[in-house]
């Protein structure tokens, strides 16, 4: 085994769009397991949405990343040491306390065990993980979706978004995409969601919604904030349900107040519901929903598309492809 332990760090905080130098590499010597612990080999990196909030110098939902130190994430890892009576070498682990190395120490307590047998490694950082718990309980604890109603989803292509739309059609509603190419809008249909949106280039997006949802908005999974989230709210259906999961659209703006219109007339009148949500508040029902999800996806009523690229080194860019859509799917890094 290499004594060589490669780790991204927070270089600084970066004001407006983060770019590569955001972050340096250095490289360390690899951890040992102390009591309670084991050490860890990563295997997928995860690069997710809530990371630009971790690296803002704003107050966050959570401790956010101080300069110097290795950047926060998530990773499916495999023991190569262990101080801990529940894990011995050679079994597979996620965990979001990780971060962008390839080998950390990490405490044996709260790991989650991966089980090949529901799904690929990294789907447990992708429909089996995060994403795919956060579609599944947001839509039943908020969304509260009926047969018939519409469900409009943002980055709709995106991790938690594809897995919204298929539960949604599952759940029997109509499913619509708001994504920014036709590639991904052209991916969302083949999961069955009944009309897509592509923001980019739709000169008046209301109008689009508008078109695309004539009854209104029932059910808004918005996963983005910025103009889509202005165009959808201008769009309610009576007693909508909004459910604020992500921002990632303001990525180059986070530490400046989000300006633009207000919706209190709006909600008034179409007595909705707004609320944020955040899978963190929720982890007694993971299991549940992780098995539901493997369930679908064994049926074939859920399909999922990762975008991977190779090695540690990649990890800053993959992270900038996700802040400016140039992803296509969950993105992970294969180390």
């Amino acid at each position: 085994m290499t004594t060589n332990n490669k780790t991204w760090i927070l270089d600084h905080h970066p004001d407006g769009m983060p770019t590569l130098d955001t972050f340096r590499m250095e490289t360390n010597d690899i951890p040992r397991a102390a009591e309670g612990e084991v050490l860890g080999k990563a295997r997928w990196l995860s690069v997710d949405p809530y990371m630009r909030g971790r690296i803002s110098a704003q107050a966050n939902y959570a401790g956010g990343v101080a300069i110097g130190e290795a950047m926060h994430g998530a990773a499916v890892a495999e023991v190569v040491e262990s101080n801990h009576p529940d894990w011995k070498p050679g079994d597979l682990f996620e965990t979001i306390k990780f971060g962008w190395r390839e080998y950390a120490a990490v405490p044996g307590d709260g790991l989650t065990r991966v089980d090949p047998s529901l799904g690929p490694e990294h789907a447990y950082l992708s429909y089996l993980g995060m994403p795919g718990v956060t579609a599944l309980i947001a839509l039943d604890l908020i969304g509260d979706v009926k047969p018939g109603e519409t469900v409009l989803v943002s980055a709709a292509s995106g991790a938690v978004g594809q897995v919204v739309g298929q539960i949604a059609k599952i759940r029997g509603a109509r499913a619509i995409a708001v994504a920014s190419s036709q590639e991904k809008l052209d991916w969302c249909a083949k999961l069955g969601f009944d009309a897509g949106i592509n923001y980019r280039t739709e000169d008046d997006l209301a109008a689009a919604i508008k078109q695309a949802c004539p009854k209104g908005v029932d059910v808004f999974f918005d996963n983005t904030a910025g103009p889509i989230h202005d165009a959808v709210m201008n769009n309610l259906a009576q007693n909508a349900r909004i459910i604020i999961c992500g921002t990632i659209s303001l990525a180059g703006q986070f530490e400046q107040p989000d300006m633009g219109e207000r919706f209190l007339r709006k909600i008034l009148v179409a007595r909705a519901r707004m609320e944020g949500f955040l899978i963190f508040d929720h982890l007694d029902k993971f299991d549940a929903a992780r098995e539901q999800l493997a369930a679908w996806e064994k049926a074939g009523k859920l399909t999922f598309k990762t975008d991977i690229r190779d090695g540690i080194d990649a990890m800053p860019q993959a992270f900038l492809n996700l802040l400016t859509s140039q992803n296509f799917g969950k993105q992970v890094v294969r180390i």
